[in-house]
């Protein structure tokens, strides 16, 4: 599949998109993704800037949500035009759709709304390509029926039908936590989708303090091992001071070790991908 000008695959250099939680600020946004495309183009790993204008799904009621969607989207659209990266963000309504699609490059749809039908079709028929998240509550083998039922309403409205990408971001485990099982990652290809997995969220510890726990600790262990199993891209949340993030900060991973840790996933990558026996494994 072609995204935002490069391929992308299972027969491609691994893709990444990456940023902070939600924009805090027009400065930290361009900041950010400033030094992510520096550190990007000097691995040569292809990039898409993430965060969110509006984060609905926070259960803590003085949550900080964003700046909402016509200063959001600004700011975003902003970091398109001045650091000339490809943006991506997520919508939690279909009434927002056609304003959130005009301004970014990639549109994703939040995990928990996967089996939502109405809200999956305004995704697909939108224009743009689309990262459809699986639901958390969601066995691998249900993403067959949303990546169809989005294929058919591209078809519909007559756009292309191989603009969706499949992510992964963790199964519920009992309560407040998350278990990351790679056999998803190779249950989810059979979509017919290059699949991306979110090391953030799949390190979360939802609902629930995770402060003493520290999931960020788990991040490269999940990232090592999406990678190795074979995956198209790599979804990472990124924060310069994650302890003062204003949203997810538990699962940002430090801005300055981002480099670090894509240098040995670009390596991983190659090693799956170019050798004859591991590639015919996948």
């Amino acid at each position: 599949m072609k995204l935002c000008g490069f391929e992308v695959g299972l027969d491609q250099p691994l893709f990444l998109i990456a940023g902070p939680s939600v924009v805090e600020s027009a400065q930290m946004a361009l900041d950010t993704a400033g030094q992510l495309k520096e550190i990007a183009d000097e691995l040569g790993i292809p990039f898409i800037y993430k965060s969110s204008y509006d984060k609905a799904n926070r259960p803590a009621i003085d949550a900080f949500r964003g700046f909402g969607i016509d200063q959001g989207l600004r700011i975003l659209e902003d970091v398109r035009r001045q650091i000339g990266v490809p943006i991506l963000t997520d919508v939690h309504t279909e009434n927002e759709m056609v304003q959130v699609a005009s301004i970014v490059d990639v549109v994703q749809t939040p995990a928990f709304l996967a089996n939502q039908a109405d809200f999956i079709r305004a995704a697909a028929q939108c224009g743009k390509p689309v990262n459809i998240k699986k639901g958390q509550f969601m066995a691998p083998e249900e993403m067959q029926q949303v990546i169809l039922r989005a294929r058919e309403a591209a078809r519909e409205a007559g756009l292309p039908e191989d603009v969706f990408l499949a992510c992964e971001r963790g199964t519920s485990f009992g309560y407040n936590d998350l278990i990351a099982d790679t056999r998803s990652l190779a249950v989810m290809r059979q979509t017919g989708c290059p699949v991306v997995f979110d090391v953030s969220h799949s390190a979360q510890l939802p609902g629930r303090q995770a402060d003493d726990a520290n999931p960020r600790r788990f991040m490269p262990v999940l990232a090592r091992a999406a990678v190795a199993a074979g995956v198209a891209g790599i979804y990472l949340e990124t924060h310069p001071d994650p302890e003062r993030a204003l949203c997810d900060g538990p699962i940002a991973w430090p801005l300055a070790r981002v480099k670090e840790l894509l240098t040995t996933l670009k390596a991983l990558d190659e090693l799956v991908k170019h050798n004859p026996w591991l590639e015919h494994s996948l």
